[in-house]
């Protein structure tokens, strides 16, 4: 799974646009890059209304988006004459932070 290649794609991006790109992204990858945006925005939206701040999900943008590699699961597939071949299953961290315009002009 090639997530840094989908991540690239909606860094910078309105949330709402991101979230339309990744719907119809044709990459794998795309739909647990989507799962992970679309929770950003709902705790977004779930910090809005502890503060009591005004909230519009139209004004989110994608500040930081990267993929860093998780722990790799290893197993063993048994081969000919008693050999074992290890299988790698890499798995990977994805990160994504949403912002108001203004925070973002602050940072």
């Amino acid at each position: 799974m090639k997530a840094r290649r989908v991540v690239n794609l909606v860094r910078g991006l309105q949330a709402n646009e991101a979230l339309a790109i990744l719907k119809f992204a044709p990459q794998a990858a795309s739909e647990p890059v989507f799962k992970v945006v679309q929770s950003a925005v709902a705790n977004a939206r779930v910090l809005a209304d502890r503060d009591g701040v005004a909230f519009d999900e139209g004004d989110l943008i994608i500040s930081e988006a990267f993929v860093d590699e998780g722990p790799t699961m290893k197993r063993f597939q048994p081969r000919a004459q008693g050999r074992a071949f290890q299988i790698k299953k890499r798995t990977s961290h994805i990160t994504v932070v949403v912002a108001t315009p203004e925070k973002e002009e602050a940072r």
